[in-house]
């Protein structure tokens, strides 16, 4: 009889024991089901690592899907030049006395760009006059003589031969004066030809005489771009060089900024490609330009081939690529064939996995044709570690205060502390164990 209440006491312990043993293997088997589903984390530390440790919402960023413009370009360098480059060959030959622009000046149309000694210019120009002017009189006399025996003629006053002699005299003096008048013209071109000028409004770009050098005919002098206007070259491959055509916009960036620098369209294309390196050549006239474009810079071309409007682009790294290996059984050939997915946030709480049509590429921008629509939320962070259907979480939200939500937070809490009479490793309190 004094036994009995000690054993009656264990077997309410054992009891208990049973009791919270079967509690704990019933939160296993439902923490155990989550903890499976697709893109679900085992381990410890990730969610669902612990039996009944509930999948926690991935934390993302989502933009809206909008409509905008997106162009099929061609990209490629060149360099800027003028679209004329004069060279300037001095025509007559003597010592440089005086040179009055150098490299880099702006020049005007008939500006003087250097001197040549020119005495022995004037001296043949006075020569020529002195000659016209004596061929001038003898070319009247004889004139007058001429008619004065054409006269004697008609009367019967003079021979034949006396006409003839007066008419060769006459046009001797006339063959001689127009000789003169020739000479004098080409004398005066001679001495004006002692001043270089520039025969265009331009920039000098090169230089190759100097003070006391002798300019000689035929060899360059200065070199002056003419400034009606600017283009750039530019060297395609064969599929971008068969795509452009005449009068096709080009904007143009120059090699170290991002903003377009100046404007332009292609005004030519070479009918053929080059030999040795495959590449056509076309040649961009511009149209527009700012002040940072002059001659010699680099400037990063890209043509616009053509542009859709109104239709939806997203960034490219909201993108997800899957790339699968195919192989064709008739051929045994190997393919590559890529598809690409994005996620979009559904009420907030749900992630959805769409596949997409894509269209145009534009840097880092890409077209869609199937796929989203305007005004959806696309995910733009955290989207690589998404399944469908995941729950999300958008960065910046407060979090609802639902019941769902709230019965989703125990559940988060008690993976981390254990259910209520167990430890915080989910394991069931023992008696004496010290966690009562």
């Amino acid at each position: 009889m004094i036994n009995q209440p000690c054993t009656s006491s264990l077997k309410t312990l054992s009891l208990s024991f049973i009791i919270a043993s079967l509690s704990a293997l019933l939160l296993v088997s439902c923490g155990g089901n989550d903890a499976q589903r697709p893109g679900g984390q085992g381990g410890p530390g990730g969610p669902g690592g612990w039996p009944g440790a509930a999948r926690q919402a991935t934390s993302i960023e989502v933009t809206e899907v909008t409509t905008s413009s997106i162009s099929d370009q061609v990209r490629s360098f060149g360099t800027i030049r003028a679209q004329d480059v004069v060279t300037i060959i001095p025509q007559v030959s003597n010592r440089i006395t005086h040179i009055h622009a150098d490299l880099g000046d702006t020049v005007r149309q008939g500006q003087i760009l250097a001197k040549i000694h020119d005495v022995p210019f004037r001296d043949a120009l006075n020569q020529a006059e002195a000659q016209l002017r004596q061929s001038q009189s003898s070319y009247v006399r004889d004139s007058t003589a001429y008619e004065r025996q054409l006269q004697l003629f008609e009367r019967g006053a003079s021979s034949s031969s006396e006409l003839e002699n007066a008419l060769s005299a006459f046009q001797s003096s006339r063959a001689q004066y127009e000789s003169a008048r020739a000479a004098l013209t080409q004398s005066r071109e001679n001495l004006e030809n002692t001043e270089i000028r520039s025969p265009v409004n331009g920039v000098v770009l090169n230089r190759m005489i100097a003070e006391g050098d002798l300019a000689r005919t035929g060899e360059p002098a200065f070199e002056v771009a003419n400034l009606v206007g600017f283009e750039t070259r530019l060297f395609l491959p064969m599929q971008d060089w068969e795509a452009v055509t005449v009068g096709l916009p080009v904007a143009m960036r120059l090699s170290n900024r991002d903003e377009v620098a100046a404007h332009g369209v292609i005004s030519r294309i070479s009918p053929q490609l080059n030999p040795n390196t495959g590449l056509g050549e076309v040649v961009v006239s511009l149209t527009d330009a700012t002040r940072s474009v002059r001659q010699g810079v680099l400037v990063d071309s890209r043509i616009t081939l053509r542009t859709n409007e109104n239709t939806v682009v997203i960034p490219r790294s909201a993108m997800i690529e899957q790339v699968e290996t195919y192989i064709e059984p008739e051929t045994n050939t190997v393919e590559i064939r890529r598809k690409y997915n994005a996620f979009v946030a559904v009420g907030d709480t749900v992630a959805r996995q769409r596949e997409l049509e894509l269209g145009l590429e534009q840097g880092e921008r890409v077209e869609v044709l199937a796929g989203l629509e305007p005004g959806e939320k696309l995910i733009v962070t955290g989207h690589r570690n998404l399944s469908d259907r995941d729950r999300i979480r958008i960065a910046g939200q407060a979090r609802p205060g639902t019941r769902e939500q709230q019965l989703e937070d125990g559940m988060a809490d008690t993976a981390a502390t254990g259910p209520r009479g167990t430890g915080a490793a989910g394991r069931p309190n023992r008696p004496g164990s010290g966690n009562e």
